[in-house]
């Protein structure tokens, strides 16, 4: 480990310890870049106790770890916290400062127990390579029904972010328990690494400069259901996509490219940009706790004006991504610029489920679901279906939604997963 990652540690690790203690100031002074001027102390402070709020009181660091976020040093540290564990992800800068932070529930797999409505005895599993040959190769999993066959198989496809192949939420693992609950009754499911998980230390700053959302997603995706067709013991002609949030609103541009697939399963798929998608989380989240302050205002002003500079038809792959929202260089939203999910769907001429919660914030039964239901109601072999209970992994809960619910283990309800056998059998008669 050379120097400048030991300092990122240092730094990643020192402020989290001096905001716990109440030193606002002293961790505020560790902010460059764009961060040192929206968040000073006092905004700190609230941000913390804001969290605090959420996840109850913090009880230590348990762990940090070295990686890389779009060609740039990172360090994530776990803490441990009344309702869970948070990791902090932080890019440091060369200088020492900390010029990105964000906070994610923490894989943690000692938490995760097997459904009830998996079946260990009905299927095998083995590890497989999705892209072999290609030069992002990434390791899978292959659930092989025991009994008959050939089976109908399912690729699942990941939310934003650099997921695992469990899509692994906290304590939770969404693609786990619905790959195993799929394989228990009888359709094989094949998942996989998301690229920018595997490979989050070999991209380099150029390549992350670079990327689109077929880099991230769609290349793998195709590759995967190609490999699920070529398996033996698969009916290539009945080989499904699932996705998941960005996998769900991706799965009609995957479809496009792959008239072989035979259908889609949606599972809380976007319908509107993208931009505006994050622009409105972050006002909810911003009002969770109350009216927002002058913290969160600021926050949501400056997000409003780098949503509208994705939309601005002047932006090019030359505009700073400092300007744009998360930081996410322009490659990236040039790439989903003019793509329509619910337009790409309606003209696609293969079944589809559609899968909602009605506690998502993060893509809605009010701003999503209705256009959804409005491009694909009556299409043949299209089903629609809302969970009024449920929120956007799927699994149950109460009150008003929010990231403290990620943290608590749980498992995505068994109708749903008997929903998608469900739709996929009576695509077979």
């Amino acid at each position: 480990m050379d120097s400048t990652q030991n300092n990122a540690t240092e730094v990643a690790t020192a402020l989290l310890l001096q905001v716990e203690r109440g030193d606002y100031a002293g961790a505020a002074a560790r902010l460059g870049g764009e961060l040192a001027g929206s968040l000073p102390a006092a905004d700190l402070e609230r941000t913390w106790l804001g969290l605090l709020g959420q996840v109850g009181a913090f009880r230590g660091i348990l762990r940090s770890e070295l990686g890389s976020r779009r060609g740039e040093v990172s360090v994530t540290v776990t803490c441990s916290f009344e309702k869970g564990l948070l990791d902090f992800v932080m890019v440091v800068s060369g200088e020492g400062r900390i010029t990105f932070l964000t906070t994610q529930p923490a894989a943690d797999s000692s938490a995760y127990t097997v459904p009830d409505y998996v079946d260990a005895a009905a299927f095998g599993e083995s590890e497989i390579r999705v892209g072999e040959g290609s030069a992002w190769p990434l390791a899978g999993s292959m659930c092989l029904p025991r009994d008959g066959g050939p089976h109908a198989g399912v690729v699942l496809v990941h939310g934003s972010g650099p997921q695992d192949r469990d899509e692994t939420i906290g304590p939770n693992k969404v693609f786990r328990d619905v790959a195993w609950g799929l394989a228990s009754a009888g359709v094989a499911t094949l998942r996989y690494e998301k690229r920018t998980k595997a490979y989050a230390e070999r991209l380099t700053s150029e390549q992350a400069e670079a990327m689109t959302i077929d880099d991230e997603v769609v290349d793998d995706a195709l590759r995967a259901a190609e490999l699920m067709r070529r398996t033996p013991g698969i009916d290539a002609s009945r080989v499904f996509v699932l996705g998941h949030s960005l996998g769900a609103t991706l799965a009609p541009r995957i479809a496009q490219k792959d008239p072989a697939i035979a259908g889609l399963v949606l599972m809380a798929g976007l319908t509107r940009p993208l931009e505006d998608t994050i622009l409105d989380q972050v006002t909810y989240l911003a009002g969770l706790q109350g009216a927002p302050g002058e913290a969160e205002r600021a926050q949501i002003d400056d997000l409003t004006r780098k949503v509208a500079r994705v939309k601005d038809m002047d932006l090019s792959v030359a505009t700073p991504r400092e300007d744009l929202p998360l930081n996410v260089p322009a490659a990236y939203w040039l790439s989903l610029r003019g793509y329509r999910p619910a337009e790409v769907a309606a003209g696609l001429a293969i079944p589809m489920l559609v899968l909602q919660g009605g506690r998502d914030y993060q893509v809605t039964a009010d701003g999503d679901f209705p256009a959804w239901r409005a491009a694909l109601e009556g299409k043949v072999g299209t089903s629609l279906k809302l969970y009024p209970h449920l929120n956007h992994a799927f699994m149950p809960g109460e009150g008003p939604p929010s990231p403290a619910d990620y943290l608590a283990p749980g498992h995505v309800r068994s109708d749903v997963v008997s929903d998608i056998v469900r739709w996929i059998g009576s695509l077979a008669r």
